[in-house]
């Protein structure tokens, strides 16, 4: 697989990604063998960038890539990000908890180091300059190669960018969720690579989406608008349209959309994530499909038809 670079302090990885979100948060029980397995088939196939966070768990998804990633270590890219509470799942970038969560990161990977460190989410309660501050530190330490942003506005990047270079911003993005395309501006005025977390929209587009009844009652899509019944009818009939334009390619709608998303920049990355290591090879093999133009319209065209928003986290 081919390598993308991700901004301008020589950050390279995979074109396709891996998401761990899903093998112990968002998505009911998980299956820790299976996970295991999946992440590592990811790295045979080619993967070698792997993305977690303190709130996957608590710490339990950490460990569980950690685990998964201790063989191949220095083969890979690990991404992990800190910034809630977990009594409330409320933004906390206070700086002193940024430090003990990113500690307990390192143990929970078991690694001297982490290759990229996310703030997850804004906190307005806490200049960002202060946030990059302590990131920073960890830097400086040896214990953090990269830093990056997360569901966070062209203001916040700026603020930080200016204190300590941000080699990344991850956001939601697929062809369920465009908007983070006006944010498109300052990455590039800034020279900030996107990674692209849920690019299969928390799986409506994976092919096998199926209405909030079908899910566990704590499964995350029990609450996402894509889902309601108002929209249903009409994230069905795009997804019938996708399906019908990968039919049409003799590839599977996952794939699809992955080019997609890869399509729109060089210096994107999607991170798909999957407890099944047949899923994770179907995605890694998007990043041979080349899609034409008229093609790509065909896609944008259809993404209008979308309806619902998409989550903040």
């Amino acid at each position: 697989m081919q390598n993308r670079t991700l901004g301008r302090e020589g950050l390279a990885v995979s074109a396709i990604g891996y998401g761990a979100m899903g093998t112990t948060f968002a998505y009911g029980p998980g299956d820790d063998t299976a996970s295991i397995a999946a992440s590592r088939h990811a790295h045979d196939l080619g993967v070698t960038h792997f993305d977690t966070a303190e709130l996957y768990g608590w710490g339990t998804g950490e460990r569980l890539l950690g685990s998964a990633l201790a063989p191949i270590r220095d083969e890979v890219t690990i991404a992990t990000k800190f910034g809630f509470t977990p009594d409330a799942y409320a933004p906390n970038s206070q700086l002193d908890h940024i430090r003990q969560v990113v500690d307990a990161s390192l143990r929970n990977l078991g690694t001297d180091s982490i290759d990229l460190l996310y703030q997850h989410v804004h906190d307005p309660e806490v200049p960002v300059e202060d946030v990059v501050g302590v990131m920073q530190e960890f830097v400086q330490a040896g214990k953090v190669r990269w830093l990056g942003l997360s569901n966070t506005d062209a203001e916040n990047i700026r603020r930080a960018h200016a204190v300590h270079p941000i080699s990344v911003l991850q956001t939601e993005y697929s062809v369920f969720a465009r908007q983070s395309e006006d944010l498109f501006g300052v990455v590039d005025e800034l020279g900030i690579g996107l990674v692209a977390y849920s690019p299969l929209a928390r799986g409506f587009l994976s092919g096998a989406v199926q209405p909030r009844s079908a899910y566990a009652e704590d499964d995350i899509r029990q609450w996402l608008e894509w889902w309601a019944p108002e929209n249903w009818d009409a994230n069905t009939a795009v997804v019938a349209g996708l399906t019908e334009l990968a039919s049409e390619k003799g590839i599977s709608l996952s794939q699809l959309v992955l080019a997609w998303i890869l399509a729109q920049r060089e210096d994107i990355v999607p991170i798909p994530g999957s407890r099944s290591a047949g899923r994770v090879a179907e995605n890694v093999a998007a990043a041979a499909v080349t899609l034409a133009p008229d093609e790509l319209a065909r896609i944008d065209t259809l993404s209008r038809g979308v309806r619902g928003a998409r989550a903040t986290s």
